[in-house]
């Protein structure tokens, strides 16, 4: 890992969308390194963990889930819609899909929101009200963090 090691210096002279890709690709390659690690979740922060390399600074709405077992043990990490500044296109069918093809117990789903802005829109609360219906009707629990990533991204920032 030692070969790898990049200076803050180095990094803060990168413009910012340069920055962060520098960034995702580090992570990247300390993961590969270390090797993959079994992760669960327990709090909200893991899920930051899990995702932030994924899904922070995009400038398109993502959406995506986490996959765990009975234990929230992350079985995998899949990004089901790449929308446009402001939306993704999602539908329950394709948000439990990987989850039934896996056998998970649950899913967390996690989205972004470019403008920073953590405020549940109208349709984020209907898509939560539907995926919740879903999930009870596939004996697949289900729980949406976005206000708590949000506030964590900008903790973490």
């Amino acid at each position: 890992m030692n070969d790898f090691m990049v200076k803050e210096a180095q990094l803060s002279a990168l413009p910012p969308r340069r920055r962060r890709q520098a960034e995702k690709l580090m992570e990247l390659i300390r993961r590969v390194i270390e090797g993959e690690k079994d992760y669960y979740v327990r709090k909200p922060d893991d899920v930051f963990q899990a995702v932030a390399a994924d899904i922070v600074g995009l400038d398109k709405e993502h959406f995506m889930i986490l996959v765990l077992n009975t234990k929230n043990r992350i079985l995998s990490k899949e990004v089901i819609s790449i929308g446009t500044l402001n939306s993704a296109i999602v539908h329950p069918r394709e948000v439990f899909k990987p989850a039934i093809i896996k056998g998970a117990a649950s899913i967390i789903c996690v989205h972004n929101h470019p403008s920073g802005d953590p405020t549940p829109s109208p349709e984020d609360i209907g898509l939560t009200k539907r995926l919740v219906n879903a999930g009870e009707i596939l004996g697949i629990r289900q729980g949406c963090i976005e206000t708590i990533f949000q506030g964590l991204l900008s903790r973490n920032s």
